[in-house]
């Protein structure tokens, strides 16, 4: 009884704080579908690290003393020392995208680059709100739309907000579908939501599909080798599933080691949702910052779009530019339902998908290019 009411004791507000923050999180996985498989580990290891004295995280113990916790052992060893967790994510990724939509229309590559706006609006932002540079590009690489950057990116630049930053990053993720719409009717008009895109599927051949991979890897390896360990895996996954040979292991990326590591990021990443570092003014503002990333992303995107329609004499729907985050299928499908909904039987879907694949590649050259960046200036 006497340790019942010491703990109920040693539970602060920002802890109690950080529960209901664990609640919600896992109330949008649930009842909302919310990203799931990251955010209920996610919401659950936030209410485990915010135990008092929880056996978790490092402790000293009577008669034993200092022990590592497993969730502080995993952020260490999974994270903190070699970042091994969101790289290993990035070949169950490469493994789920098909290129071909974007290989067939090789235009769709500048949607990719141009939907990265939000990036350097968002380390703009932080920058004058009085953050560190290398927290600056730590937050705004939340512009990515790509939560295993954005956890990458924060790690290596050392960030002291690596725990919101990947909540932040995650949790716009899943509400793509509620932010993405108003962003884009913000910029267009109903005449240009309704453009209508005839699909003209190029000859990708299975020697085209191979060859991307290595030659993307070698490229941008060449233009940013700080993007090799992420551009390097999402590569290679891609190759696993369009060798042909090595169905099995293509396979076992997609789902198990997806699920899996998944799984453990989530379930980490909590070690940086203590209380302590979490419940800050500075998690307000990287919830703004984040926000605003999102939504200049698919403006520029949008805008990039129509500049590019004072050229064309087949005109773009501007909403393909929007597409070009690494929201990967979600943007995609929000596109489209938005051009259902103003005109039935409008379908630019594998133009939004040539888009959507393309900002995977954009947001992964961006991280690197952000660490290069930082490891330049810091």
């Amino acid at each position: 009884m006497n340790f019942l009411i010491n703990g109920v004791l040693s539970v602060t507000p920002q802890m109690l704080f950080m529960y209901v923050v664990g609640i919600f999180l896992i109330w949008l996985a649930v009842k909302k579908g919310c990203e799931p498989s990251l955010l209920l580990p996610m919401g659950f290891g936030a209410i485990l690290v915010n135990l008092p004295d929880t056996g978790v995280l490092n402790q000293t113990m009577s008669g034993i003393g200092e022990v590592t916790g497993i969730i502080e052992w995993l952020y260490d060893v999974g994270i903190e020392a070699a970042e091994v967790m969101p790289i290993l994510l990035f070949i169950g990724i490469g493994a789920m995208i098909d290129f071909g939509p974007l290989l067939s229309q090789p235009i769709m590559f500048l949607f990719g680059a141009a939907a990265q706006f939000g990036i350097f609006v968002a380390i703009c932002i932080a920058a004058a709100l009085g953050f560190d540079l290398k927290d600056a590009i730590s937050i705004g690489v939340i512009g990515a739309a790509d939560g295993p950057t954005s956890i990458l990116v924060s790690q290596i630049m050392k960030s002291d907000y690596v725990g919101a930053i990947a909540v932040v990053a995650y949790s716009y993720m899943a509400l793509v579908p509620i932010v993405q719409p108003l962003a884009i009717k913000l910029v267009t008009t109903k005449k240009e939501r309704r453009i209508h895109m005839e699909y003209r599927p190029g000859n990708v051949s299975k020697s085209m599909r191979i060859a991307f991979p290595i030659v993307v890897t070698i490229i941008v390896g060449m233009i940013a080798p700080m993007s090799v360990a992420l551009v390097g895996f999402l590569m290679f996954g891609n190759l696993l599933r369009e060798c042909g040979v090595l169905n099995n292991l293509s396979d076992t990326a997609q789902n198990q080691l997806v699920n899996l590591i998944t799984l453990l990021l989530g379930i980490t990443i909590a070690f940086s949702m203590r209380a302590d570092a979490f419940v800050r003014v500075d998690t307000v503002m990287i919830m703004a910052i984040g926000l605003a990333a999102f939504v200049f992303d698919s403006i520029g995107g949008v805008l990039f779009a129509k500049i590019l329609n004072l050229f064309l004499k087949e005109k773009i729907n501007p909403m393909i530019g929007a597409a070009g985050i690494s929201a990967f299928p979600m943007s995609a499908r929000v596109v489209q339902k938005l051009a259902s909904e103003e005109e039935k039987g409008n379908i630019i879907l594998m133009h939004a998908v040539g888009a959507n694949v393309s900002g995977q590649i954009a947001s992964v050259v961006a991280g690197g290019l952000l660490i290069s960046l930082g490891a330049q200036y810091l």
